[in-house]
């Protein structure tokens, strides 16, 4: 007798038939890809992705227009304001090179180990005033149009302009600022801008915008104003252009907006100094890169998390990936793994390459380093004691803290701290949405081969506006440590830069751009951006295929915000993974867990050699978009 299958099983089996490496490639996808002869602009929201065909349309290169949909992404405050950071890759066509942009802000006067543990904090808080370090959008925004762009920054600023001028708020932010507006209201400058129904007595029902409501920033529009003016001035003066933009950055960094985002912030105790903005800078980089089965893959170096995908890489080169099967048991399982390496090392070893002590990148990014973490897999079981490796004898080199690596364990110690107040008390997200912390991406890409890719963050809701500056400033000080035996190369100290999430990327194939590639998150993004590029590279998928497919995510790192919680073998998987896989998952000793999405929103330009032209995508939930021409 035939064995009888019931309607769920056969479903069930065909999608593991429909799955399969030869039939990857074929899948069907909620939205189209974008195809683009002229020019390709994708971002976080529609608005934002319609200012940046607003430049493309006035004559400006990619480089301009992902500056205007920067602009309008911070001020729609698309989980980041104004006052966050920003880093790039930029493919410049003129040299065929890729350049890496640095606008982190860094810890201000003040900001010692011994500052936050006197306050009884385990890790710097997670909001407010003393989470702040200084701006660097509105730095790196400017540095990039001047250095690469075309056009003015008040042509590019227009549409961020009109839109603080006031714009009808998406329901999405518009309830996260009520959802939050009890740390809002402790402000004075937050309350006015975010919660403009609320009154004395807080009896209203609904204090922030409603959905649709015109949202207006009156305070950010004089301040974009007075960089414009500041640009005029100059240019009226007989400057250049770039010594005009210049002027404009001057005036943030240096003069009266200086001072009162400076004033704004000591007056609700925050770190702040003029000496702080004065001394800050924007760097333009040599990005860190490997290859992958030739082809080249550009990340921005260890001040942010970018290193890791390509360290993944390396560890999964030695592996035959399309024979495994696509989304596999076995393929989850070699992704888990090198994540695990990868991931382990970043927590130990990455930090601000601008301070000491030096962090062993060359390494770390050794294709025979990666030989040897490779050979450490543990091919039947999840290991959950993943420790960081040693990369030094692989630079030449020794390494000055074996005796903290001895002593490194995957769950951070709960470390030390004095006084009566504790970090807990600070907290605005469950560790969930703290590793998942949003922030937005951008693409854009011309005919004449400029290639932008852009994750900026920082100053999202629940954020600290510095007085009257209309300025959200960024949070990312809670990504500091403040215990050495975490990472010695990632304490806090005034000057230096927290090792962030972000981690925009870009891939050239024979010299010529492949793919530009970015997501909104936190810990999650370089899983998200590892499957992305195998999904393209090994299984055959089109951008817009691989945006939309299933991730997996492992919560084995330690997390870079609130608690720095690290949560060994935990694996979610998308829903519609087959039982089948799961439950080899869990004999392998995962915890595994599945819900519907399990990425932040990709954005994506695929290029394609063959025609000269460009396919772009965003994935198929959140509020991300292009349009092309």
């Amino acid at each position: 007798m035939r064995p009888r299958f019931a309607p769920a099983t056969i479903a069930l089996l065909l999608l593991a038939i429909g799955l399969t490496t030869e039939h990857a490639a074929g899948q069907r996808t909620v939205k189209p890809v974008l195809h683009g002869k002229h020019w390709v602009a994708i971002t976080g929201k529609p608005l934002a992705a319609t200012a940046g065909a607003m430049i493309f349309t006035r004559g400006g290169n990619a480089v301009d227009a992902a500056c205007a949909m920067l602009a309008a992404t911070s001020t729609m405050w698309d989980t980041l304001g104004w006052g966050g950071e920003t880093q790039a890759l930029i493919h410049d066509p003129r040299t065929g090179t890729v350049r890496g942009i640095n606008a982190l802000g860094v810890a201000p006067t003040g900001a010692t180990v011994e500052f936050f543990k006197s306050k009884g904090m385990r890790y710097p808080p997670e909001f407010g005033p003393l989470a702040a370090v200084t701006p660097g959008t509105p730095g790196g925004l400017m540095v990039m149009l001047a250095e690469f762009g075309t056009l003015s920054l008040a042509e590019v600023l227009a549409p961020a302009m009109q839109m603080a001028a006031g714009y009808p708020i998406e329901r999405s932010q518009a309830d996260n600022m009520e959802r939050r507006r009890e740390i809002l209201a402790q402000w004075p400058s937050s309350r006015r801008v975010f919660l403009p129904h609320l009154r004395d007595d807080d009896s209203q029902e609904r204090a922030a915008p409603f959905p649709g409501e015109i949202f207006r920033q009156p305070d950010l529009l004089a301040t974009l104003e007075k960089l414009v003016d500041a640009e005029h001035r100059a240019l009226a003066a007989g400057a250049t252009r770039k010594d005009a933009i210049q002027a404009a950055y001057d005036r943030f960094y240096r003069g009266d907006i200086a001072r009162e985002l400076v004033r704004g912030t000591q007056a609700e105790g925050g770190l702040l100094t003029l000496e702080d903005l004065d001394r800050w800078q924007v760097y333009i980089e040599e990005p860190v890169t490997t290859t992958y089965k030739d082809i080249e893959v550009f990340k921005l170096t260890h001040w942010v998390q970018g290193p890791v995908m390509l360290q993944a890489l390396n560890i999964l080169e030695n592996v035959d990936l399309t024979a495994r099967g696509y989304n596999s048991a076995n393929y989850v399982h070699a992704l888990y793994q090198a994540m695990n390496l990868a991931f382990a090392d970043r927590d130990f070893y990455y930090g601000d390459p601008y301070t000491p002590p030096e962090e062993p990148i060359a390494g770390l990014l050794s294709k025979e380093y990666a030989r040897l973490r490779f050979e450490s897999i543990d091919w039947e079981r999840n290991d959950e004691t993943t420790k960081p490796g040693d990369p030094y004898p692989f630079q030449g080199g020794e390494n000055p803290y074996l005796d903290l690596l001895e002593q490194w364990t995957p769950i951070p110690p709960a470390g030390e701290a004095e006084g009566e107040e504790g970090w807990q008390q600070t907290r605005s997200m469950t560790d969930d949405e703290a590793f998942h912390a949003g922030t937005s991406s951008i693409q854009a890409a011309d005919a004449d081969g400029w290639v932008v890719s852009i994750t900026p963050s920082g100053g999202w809701i629940p954020a600290f506006i510095a007085g009257d500056s209309g300025i959200g400033l960024s949070q990312r000080m809670q990504s500091f440590v403040l215990d050495q035996r975490l990472n010695p190369y990632n304490l806090v100290a005034p000057g230096k830069r927290p090792r962030a999430t972000l981690t925009p990327g870009m891939a050239l194939k024979n010299g010529k751009p492949y793919l530009s590639f970015a997501v909104q998150g936190g810990d999650t993004q370089d899983q998200n951006l590892l499957q992305f590029f195998l999904n393209v590279v090994e299984f055959g998928m089109n951008a817009q295929q691989a945006a939309e497919a299933a991730n997996i995510t492992s919560y084995q790192m330690q997390s870079s915000f609130g608690a720095h919680k690290a949560e060994p073998g935990r694996l979610v998987v998308r829903a519609d993974t087959p039982p089948w896989v799961v439950a080899e998952l869990r004999k392998r000793g995962y915890r595994v867990e599945t819900r519907a999405r399990t990425s932040g929103p990709i954005t994506a330009i695929e290029f394609d050699l063959e025609h000269g032209t460009m396919w772009g995508a965003a994935s198929n939930f959140g509020e991300d978009y292009g349009i092309a021409w």
